[in-house]
């Protein structure tokens, strides 16, 4: 069987579940370009599954945050 080449794309509502956050601030996340997002036909938000998977990522850099603290 062939793998699927089209990946999940998530709503915003399932995305801001999981990260712990509102939906507003999803949006807004979309909307300063710190997430990136698809528009349906219908022009609402999908986030993309890999797109979720970088947000979660703790190798990665935080990009929800604005600024770094240093102790």
């Amino acid at each position: 069987m062939e793998e699927s080449k089209y990946q999940k794309l998530l709503t915003v509502r399932q995305v801001a579940e999981v990260l712990g956050v509102s939906q507003v601030t999803i949006r807004t996340w979309d909307r300063m370009g710190k997430i990136r997002t698809i528009r349906t036909p219908g022009n609402h938000r999908r986030i993309p599954e890999d797109e979720l998977a970088r947000l979660l990522n703790p190798e990665g850099q935080d990009v929800m945050s604005t600024e770094t603290t240093s102790v």
